[in-house]
């Protein structure tokens, strides 16, 4: 279940065909699911994709899911539907980190504009957890004089300034630095505080 399934959970099985046929004429792949119970079930077989969940079902709510996603680590963007009386419930559901909520009855372009939105979204954050693991990795190969050079360095001060501070050379802080522009393979002052940005350093 590699794929980029959207994941469509609404105990109305009407509902459930209609979103279907929406997003198979997107070429958005879904699979559906009658209860949040039954989508629990696959859990532990997901990797990326999306969810589109209604926020109140019978059993256990859209909200209540959201909640039981984040407490099994589950970083899928989750898109709520609602109807106008459960708004607050869907806001409730922004506040526990869901992507989206549209309410009933949504546009079928809104609907597929935020499920492609979220997708995107889940793309970039897995290429940036990527990125971020490559980083943390070359920063540990910094000794432990490297990175205190590179403290300095982040902190906006001169070579002068680090070298009086760290009581060595200007010319062996250059070296130094030179070792970590190396091993962390930026190009520019900028690309270095982005790396370490990236990798909390």
């Amino acid at each position: 279940m590699s794929e980029a399934l959207v994941h469509v959970i609404d105990d109305d099985e009407a509902v459930r065909v209609s979103l279907a046929f929406l997003l198979e004429m997107a070429d958005l792949p879904a699979r559906t699911y009658g209860s949040a119970q039954a989508f629990l079930e696959v859990v532990p077989e997901l990797q990326s994709g999306c969810i589109v969940t209604d926020v109140r079902m019978p059993g256990m709510s859209g909200l209540d899911l959201v909640n039981r996603l984040k407490l099994l680590g589950v970083s899928l963007p989750v898109i709520v539907i609602t109807g106008h009386a459960d708004v607050p419930l869907a806001v409730e559901a922004m506040r526990a980190g869901v992507a989206d909520f549209l309410e009933k009855p949504f546009d079928d372009t809104a609907l597929v504009a935020s499920i492609r939105g979220a997708l995107d979204l889940q793309v970039k954050a897995v290429r940036q957890a990527t990125e971020r693991e490559g980083f943390e990795r070359m920063l540990a190969t910094l000794s432990g004089r490297e990175r205190e050079v590179l403290h300095g360095v982040l902190a906006g001060k001169l070579n002068k300034t680090i070298a009086f501070e760290l009581g060595i050379s200007p010319r062996t802080v250059e070296v130094y630095r030179a070792n970590v522009m190396s091993k962390t393979g930026a190009h520019s002052l900028s690309e270095l505080v982005r790396i370490a940005m990236l990798a909390g350093f």
